[in-house]
């Protein structure tokens, strides 16, 4: 049987944790960043955990 092959452009943006549940990084901190307050961009710089809905469909293109 072959083995699983990595989706390199998933696994740049998302990381299993230790539990494994699945980190992804947010969006929103890219530009305009002047017009946001400085509480709303320590927000959105966290990463934060994937829905329970979509964990199997990216665990399968993370190659587990």
């Amino acid at each position: 049987m072959p083995k699983n092959k990595t989706k390199t452009a998933a696994a740049k943006r998302m990381r299993f944790t230790g539990t494994g549940k699945i980190r992804v990084a947010g969006c929103g901190m890219r530009h305009h960043l002047e017009h946001k307050s400085a509480h709303k961009r320590r927000m959105l710089s966290r990463d934060s955990i994937l829905p329970k809905a979509d964990h199997k469909k990216m665990s399968g293109l993370l190659g587990r």
